[in-house]
This record gives structure tokens, sequence and C-alpha cells, in this order.
């Protein structure tokens, strides 16, 4: 069964940068849609950014186009969230997913904290 863990958040004044690398084992990162998505305090979860197994396709909500990518590390079974440009409201626990399509997202990890002051 595949398993996701999350890692790099931290605290980081607004206008820095976080990657966030998402570790996949028991199963091979390439083969699934991927995605990354963010809870912030008293909100719902939010979608962020999204690419397919291929990696032909890739999306991003409009909150953080521009600033954020979804790159992928196939050697390494790893696809990271690169946050630039960063603001106090991108604080919020971060949750990388996989799945056979962006809408059935079967494997989640469990969650990296990221604190933006001001």
């Amino acid at each position: 069964q595949l398993q996701l863990v999350e890692s790099g958040g931290g605290l980081v004044h607004a206008g820095g940068s976080l990657r966030l690398p998402c570790a996949a084992s028991g199963g091979i990162l390439c083969s699934y849609v991927m995605g990354w998505f963010r809870r912030a305090p008293g909100k719902e979860r939010e979608f962020l950014a999204r690419i397919t197994s291929s990696g032909g396709s890739i999306a991003y909500a409009d909150s953080v186009k521009g600033r954020f990518t979804i790159p992928r590390d196939n050697a390494k079974n790893t696809v990271y969230l690169q946050m630039n440009s960063l603001k106090p409201e991108d604080t919020a626990v971060y949750y990388c997913a996989a799945g056979r399509s962006i809408g059935t997202l079967t494997y989640w990890g469990q969650g990296t904290q990221v604190t933006v002051s001001s």
C-alpha cells in the first residue's frame, strides 16, 4: 500500500520560500495523480496543485498560481511543493495525496505545518 510522508514545514517570514517534499513508499509515485492541499484553521481543505501520472498536465489553484510549483523527482519517488513569495494567509497544514484521478485520492500523508509570519 502506498504511504506518503510530508516534511519541510516550519516558520518562515512573509516573502520567503519553502519546499515541501512528499516521499512515497510501497508504490511508484509516477503511477498516480498527485495533489497538494492545505487546511487553514477554521477553513475547509483547499486544493493547491496536481500533477498527472505522466507529468504531462499540471494545474494550480488561482490562489497559488505563479507562486507555487509541483515538481516531481521520479528517481527519488518524491513530489514537492515549491512555495515562493509566501504570505501570512498561506499559513496552514499542508497535505499531499495520491490516487488514480484527482477525484479519487486514496492515499494521504499526515500533513506538515507551515506558518508564515508577517
